[in-house]
């Protein structure tokens, strides 16, 4: 018994030009729709000052948290930014009849997470009410490491 074997090559090749143009389109797409590093992502520490905070003089405190949420004086009153200016001058002037002849000085205690945008309108507007403004940090020399 003999078989014949004949075996024919094949020219029949298998076409990749489908599956590099679907590969293609995938890249084209997820290029398209993906955010190249926004700069919210980005993780910045603003400096640490090893300097002890001036004397405590007579002050007025505005606190603003994360959420920008404002805090004028000692009060747990919340004041928009619109009515920021009329509620700072308020403050100041009966800081002044507390404490006649002293220089009031306006303290700024603002949450590292709130934006930089929001803290210079709320710096411009206390800048504006008074001149003598002191901000708020950690003191870096008093803790020990």
């Amino acid at each position: 018994m003999k078989f014949s074997l004949t075996l024919k090559p094949s020219t029949a090749l298998i076409d990749l030009t489908p599956l590099v143009d679907v590969v293609f389109l995938m890249l084209v797409f997820f290029i398209i729709t993906s955010d190249i590093l926004p700069l919210k992502s980005l993780n910045i520490q603003n400096p640490e000052i090893s300097l002890p905070s001036g004397a405590r003089t007579s002050q007025v405190l505005v606190v603003m948290d994360g959420e920008n949420v404002i805090y004028v004086g000692n009060k747990k009153e919340i004041i928009d930014l619109g009515s920021f200016e009329e509620a700072l001058k308020k403050e100041i002037e009966k800081n002044r009849l507390l404490h006649p002849g002293g220089e009031t000085t306006v303290v700024l205690s603002i949450d590292k997470q709130v934006e930089y945008g929001s803290f210079l309108r709320l710096f411009a507007i206390a800048q504006k009410c008074q001149a003598g403004l002191r901000l708020v940090y950690r003191d870096t020399s008093l803790c020990s490491n």
